[in-house]
């Protein structure tokens, strides 16, 4: 059914901003509940950045709720357990209770959202990056063109010019540590004996602070997340530091050869934005432009396409978008919220090292239900 403008009597027009996960969640959850809605992509198309992703309960669930999740179940991965390493000795192995869980690359992900997308015929203009917005709900483009919306949805990333033109009160940081993240061959023969079947997050304090989370994708996709102090030279260094990689973890040597072949490796700074509101006006924030994360809890994805689909749910039977959008906030960021906190705290202090760290609370986010809008799943 259509979602109708109670002054103007026609469907209801909502200008998404972004071609990440978070604008293509938008975008379909607020077509299925009868707006007409226009996706704009700065890039030449609609296309994935970065490696791997893990997405959980909360996430599927939202896949589910956007006709996508039985094409991302095929070519995905569920690890028979998340297995925690010090120092190349095992300490921890933990199963969540049997929560859902999986591991994809983020082009698996993304191409089933924009297959989606396409299905249901929403406009998609690529070359149109967003500039600015105003809480009125007009959007610019970089051509100067300005479009006029019953709903403007920021979901531009970190660097969001929607955010940033309007003015909402940030604060950024970042952490000591980053991360390479890279998709390889699984290699899973010449890695020879071992339960490589695993999500495995292997930690060394000593002679230096180097992690890599092992993250098999599919049966021919590895995702891996090298982790490093920026202050460390050879540890931060794309493309990949061979032999640094491969003395701390020489089991691994198949599929470090194949990630240090990379060219196109970068090192990225663990970074958290915090803002003071993620609505103004006719204008909400979802994603990175809202809640950048560090990626402890491997929440960032599902937070970001729960809170845009949560946004979909609030406007389908609101008679005024400004209201329905401050409610939404408020119902959902909460959990955002916590997670944004621990994942940082994580993060910071490097817990996820001690193994069973999966507790009741870091899981809160993953336990969350969108579409039935509870905590579902047994702690």
């Amino acid at each position: 059914m259509p979602n109708v403008n109670m002054t103007s009597g026609k469907t209801r027009r909502a200008e998404v901003a972004g071609g990440g996960f978070a604008g293509l969640t938008a975008a379909i959850a607020l077509k299925q509940s009868g707006w007409d809605v226009t996706l704009h992509e700065k890039g030449p198309e609609l296309r994935a950045f970065g490696a791997g992703i893990y997405l959980w309960y909360n996430g599927l669930r939202v896949l589910e709720g956007l006709g996508a999740l039985e094409e991302v179940l095929e070519g995905s991965h569920t690890p028979p357990t998340y297995e925690t390493w010090m120092h190349n000795k095992s300490v921890s192995k933990e199963t969540f209770n049997g929560l859902p869980w999986r591991v994809m690359t983020r082009s698996h992900l993304h191409t089933a959202l924009a297959n989606r997308v396409r299905a249901l015929g929403i406009e998609i203009r690529v070359n149109s990056e967003a500039v600015s917005a105003d809480p009125e709900g007009r959007l610019t483009l970089q051509t100067g063109e300005t479009i006029e919306a019953d709903l403007i949805v920021g979901a531009d990333g970190v660097g969001s010019k929607v955010r940033d033109s309007i003015g909402f009160e940030q604060d950024r940081w970042d952490s000591t540590d980053g991360i390479i993240r890279l998709i390889v061959p699984r290699k899973k023969q010449e890695l020879g004996h071992g339960e490589w079947d695993n999500t495995i997050d292997m930690w060394n304090f000593w002679p230096r602070v180097q992690r890599i989370l092992y993250s098999p994708c599919n049966d021919d996709e590895l995702y891996l997340g090298l982790m490093a102090p920026a202050a460390d030279p050879r540890g931060s260094r794309v493309p990949l530091d061979l032999e640094v990689w491969v003395e701390m973890f020489p089991f691994l040597e198949p599929c470090l050869v194949e990630a240090a072949k990379l060219k196109s490796a970068r090192y990225d700074r663990y970074a958290t934005t915090r803002l003071d509101s993620w609505t103004r006006g006719k204008v909400a924030l979802v994603g990175d432009a809202a809640h950048a994360m560090c990626p402890a809890l491997a929440q960032g994805a599902g937070c970001a396409m729960v809170n845009a689909f949560s946004l979909a749910q609030e406007l389908e039977t609101a008679s005024s978008v400004e209201d329905a959008i401050v409610d939404w906030e408020k119902r959902i960021r909460p959990i955002t919220d916590r997670c944004q906190a621990l994942s940082g705290d994580y993060a910071a202090n490097r817990s996820l090292s001690k193994g069973n760290m999966f507790t009741p609370a870091a899981l809160e986010a993953a336990r969350y239900d969108p579409l039935r809008r509870v905590y579902s799943w047994p702690q």
